[in-house]
């Protein structure tokens, strides 16, 4: 978590000028949200502020916006105003999950973050308890499967089948899958993406040398992205 954490943190100014992808998905995971009243609304990874800018287009009503987010720096460029709640937030840790209220009328909402959990089956059963109603996006183990092969390196984030293992035990949900490409000019440009974006975790995985070998035989000029959106409920606990 901390590779991911520092990573976004190092580039937090300059993350609203590469989050290209995660506000296409972002926007698409708002549109499934249903208009109704809620009394919280908790954006966990809020980043900044994508999920909160797009509900305001919306017109969602709820009382009180939970900014939640692992990255002080991240939280320091969301917006403010007197419904926001910044929290500094681990989702890997139930200290952070009891601070929080638990209701039927929370939403609870998740934009291309929970891939980055280091237990993805504790992170889901946590944020199952704190509602009824629960919209996520995840970048699944697809995303950058060229880049990946070429490289010779395994993806850091889960599955599809994973994600899907996980979700059956504590919700009821309708998913959907989609595949983006984003272009670029050239593969140095690509490079500096994935570094700038968050969208590559923090891994450093590749030495000098082999990042020059990517560069030479990367075959594309884009990037691929998978993801992986759910509408759930609540499973009743005991008849998981």
């Amino acid at each position: 978590m901390m590779n991911v954490v520092q990573e976004f943190s190092r580039f937090a100014e300059q993350y609203n000028s590469y989050n290209i992808i995660q506000k296409r998905v972002a926007k698409r995971l708002i549109s499934m949200v249903k208009k109704a009243d809620y009394t919280n609304i908790f954006d966990i990874g809020s980043g900044s502020g994508a999920l909160y800018e797009e509900l305001k287009k919306r017109d969602i009503n709820f009382k009180t916006f939970w900014a939640l987010d692992f990255s002080k720096e991240m939280l320091s460029i969301h917006p403010d105003n007197s419904i926001i709640k910044k929290e500094h937030f681990n989702f890997n840790s139930q200290e952070y999950f009891s601070k929080l209220p638990s209701s039927a009328t929370n939403l609870i909402l998740s934009s291309s973050a929970l891939q980055w959990s280091q237990d993805l089956d504790f992170t889901l059963r946590q944020i199952s308890r704190l509602g009824s109603q629960f919209y996520f996006s995840l970048f699944t183990s697809k995303t950058f499967s060229t880049l990946h092969q070429v490289a010779k390196i395994t993806s850091p984030i889960y599955p599809e089948s994973y994600i899907i293992e996980v979700l059956d035990r504590y919700y009821h949900y309708k998913r959907t899958k989609l595949s983006y490409r984003l272009q670029f000019d050239n593969t140095r440009q690509m490079l500096q993406y994935i570094k700038r974006s968050g969208v590559g975790g923090g891994k450093r995985q590749l030495s000098y040398r082999e990042i020059k070998y990517l560069m030479k035989n990367y075959p594309y000029d884009y990037l691929e992205f998978e993801v992986l959106f759910i509408e759930a409920t609540q499973k009743v606990e005991g008849n998981q």
